[in-house]
């Protein structure tokens, strides 16, 4: 359970409708398709035929995704050329497309651990081989257990500072 904090205590008094951040990620992100692209490109993938082809998904829907995740700022277009082919675009992780990048191993995780047949990857560091996991720290770096999260508001001006 999340705690929330000063104003946000009464929930009677406020509405997270068009507000959170959950509601709109989920409106731009929310599809399967954006999250296994998102994947791919994780992964490695680059080429417009290879996502296509990796997530299952026709050339409409890809290209239509492809756009949506640019636009968003999440990929962004390099252009290439083959040896004797014409050019085409690959598609590239911006710094913003990685920072989702846990969002997608905390929805692996979840799945790995209460659906069915879903436990035989693993998340792994390359550095040791131990396991790895996605967790929450506070900016003092500690460790935030489920039962002490909390969430407050942060005034415009304080969110201007990165406070």
């Amino acid at each position: 359970m999340t705690f929330l904090q000063g104003p946000l205590a009464d929930r009677d008094k406020w509405s997270a409708v068009g507000e959170c951040a959950i509601e709109k990620t989920m409106a731009v992100l929310g599809t399967k398709s954006a999250m296994l692209i998102m994947r791919e490109a994780y992964y490695g993938t680059t080429r417009f035929d290879d996502f296509a082809r990796r997530v299952g998904l026709t050339k409409a829907a890809t290209s239509t995704r492809l756009a949506e995740l640019v636009d968003l700022g999440l990929l962004t277009r390099r252009r290439y050329r083959d040896p004797g082919q014409r050019g085409r675009d690959e598609y590239v992780l911006t710094e913003a497309g990685i920072d989702f990048m846990p969002v997608v191993f905390a929805i692996f995780e979840w799945g790995r651990h209460h659906l069915p047949g879903s436990d035989r990857l693993r998340l792994t560091h390359l550095g040791c081989g131990a396991d790895a996991y996605v967790e929450i720290r506070c900016t003092a770096e500690h460790p935030v257990p489920p039962g002490e999260l909390g969430m407050r508001l942060v005034s415009r001006s304080r969110r201007r500072e990165g406070a």
